[in-house]
C-alpha cells in the first residue's frame, strides 16, 4: 500500500487513475505520472505496480534527517525474469532546475534499489510522451467496450487466414462497402486494446498499419 498520500495540489493535476494492476490506490500528482501509469496498465510485461511504495530515510553529511519517497515500484511478469523498477517520474526541466536537491535523493534511491535487488530508474517525458502513449490513450476506452461477438470472430478468422494484413485491408476482406466496414472498426480497436491481435504500437496507428494474428 502507498506509504504517502498525495495531497491536493492547485498547481499540478492530481488524482487517482483507474487501474487493474495497482497495489492500493493509483494516485498521481502530475499529468506525466498519470501518463506513466496508463502505460504500465496497458503493458503486457507489467504484472503490478505500487505508487509511493517505500519511504527512504537517511542522515545527510550534517547529521540532519532526510527522507525520500520514490513514485512507483513496477513488478514484471515472472516469465521475463526482470528486476523490479523503482521509478522516479520527473520532467527533464525539473530535474535540471532542482538537481542539487534531487541528487542526494536519487543517490539514496539507487542504493536502496541495489539492496533490494531492484533497479532505480528516472523516467521522463522523453520515455513517456511517445507514439505508444498516443495509441494507448486512444485504445484504452475500447478495452471494456461491448462489441458483438460475431464481429470479433469474423475479424479473428479473417486475420488468422491472412496471417498478416493492414488494418484497412482486413476491413476490406470482411465487408463489401464502406458502411459495413465502419461497423467493424470498434471491434478492431477492441482486439488491439486487449492484445488479441498484434501491431507495432510504438508507431502511429493508421489504417495502413500492419497487424498480425496471435493465434
Amino acid at each position: 500500500m502507498p506509504v504517502r498520500k498525495i495531497p491536493k495540489n492547485y498547481r499540478n493535476v492530481t488524482g487517482v487513475a483507474a487501474s487493474g494492476k495497482a497495489v492500493g490506490s493509483a494516485q498521481f500528482e502530475s499529468t506525466l505520472e498519470r501518463d506513466f501509469l496508463a502505460l504500465l496498465d496497458f503493458s503486457q510485461e507489467v504484472e503490478r505496480y505500487e505508487v509511493q511504495p517505500i519511504k527512504i530515510e537517511w542522515c545527510d553529511e550534517h547529521g540532519d534527517a532526510r527522507s525520500y519517497t520514490p513514485d512507483v515500484l513496477v513488478e514484471f511478469i515472472p516469465e521475463l525474469n526482470r528486476q523490479p523498477w523503482l521509478c522516479e517520474v520527473k520532467y527533464r526541466a525539473d530535474i535540471k532546475k532542482h538537481w542539487p536537491t534531487l541528487h542526494p535523493k536519487f543517490r539514496q534511491g539507487i542504493r536502496t534499489a541495489k539492496q533490494r535487488s531492484w533497479r532505480f530508474r528516472l523516467v521522463t517525458e522523453v520515455e513517456i510522451r511517445t507514439p505508444l502513449l498516443t495509441n494507448v490513450r486512444f485504445l484504452a476506452p475500447f478495452r471494456f467496450r461491448s462489441i458483438p461477438a460475431t464481429n470479433i470472430e469474423t475479424l479473428l478468422t479473417a486475420l488468422s487466414a491472412a496471417g498478416r494484413a493492414t488494418l484497412g485491408d482486413l476491413l476490406q476482406t470482411v465487408a463489401d462497402d464502406v458502411w459495413q466496414r465502419a461497423e467493424y472498426i470498434p471491434a478492431l480497436w477492441h482486439l488491439l486494446a486487449c492484445h488479441r491481435i498484434g501491431a507495432d504500437l510504438d508507431t502511429e496507428l493508421t489504417m495502413d498499419s500492419p497487424i498480425w494474428s496471435l493465434s
